[in-house]
């Protein structure tokens, strides 16, 4: 089986731990208490968004069509 990279995004939580979610696959998000944990379940949450996916005939995305930068503003 292939290795691909998928690239997530983290956000601390006003409530604490840290947000995470994984652009390429729509729905795909998770959390944790610290930026390792939030990593560990965003990692199985992309393992079992890509196991549904391959259940249903579905194909899944091509990580590396997603980019990730910064934009700065002036506010």
């Amino acid at each position: 089986m292939p290795t691909m990279d998928f690239k997530v995004m983290l956000e601390p939580d006003p409530a604490g731990g840290y947000v995470v979610c994984c652009p390429s696959l729509p729905g795909c998000y998770s959390q944790g208490d610290t930026i390792e944990d939030a990593l560990a379940n965003i990692r199985e949450a992309i393992e079992l968004c890509i196991e549904d996916m391959r259940a249903h005939d579905e194909p899944v995305p091509d990580p590396s069509g997603t980019l990730m930068g910064s934009v700065l503003v002036t506010v």
